[in-house]
């Protein structure tokens, strides 16, 4: 009796940071101010501390039962102001987690 009762728990979507659209990704370049980033991605999910220079953007998602989690991060290196460099995921590894967000949100990944 006990199975069948946690077979029937309503599992709530865990969604966290900020959605990375790969579209406004890709826009970010090389010498970009702080600002400019700010309108394409969003407020950095995670400010480092200890150093300013390095923007965080962290995106975490799992539906429900599901035991695939969707998760991104693109990090934004500053030199002052300006976008020194971008660690962000390729053009196949974007594809690959759009593909797989798609079928997260239609629920039939489990």
């Amino acid at each position: 009796m006990c199975a069948l009762a946690s077979s029937c728990v309503y599992r709530i979507n865990i969604q966290q940071g900020n959605f990375l659209d790969q579209a406004a990704v890709e826009q970010v370049k090389a010498g970009m101010t702080r600002s400019q980033v700010r309108y394409l991605l969003g407020t950095p999910m995670v400010a480092d501390p200890f150093n300013h220079e390095r923007w965080d953007y962290i995106y975490y998602l799992k539906k429900g039962r599901s035991r695939h989690v969707d998760s991104r991060r693109v990090t934004v290196y500053f030199d002052g102001d300006k976008v020194a460099k971008l660690d962000k995921p390729t053009a196949a590894e974007a594809a690959a987690q759009d593909a797989s967000a798609a079928k997260i949100k239609n629920g039939r990944t489990y």
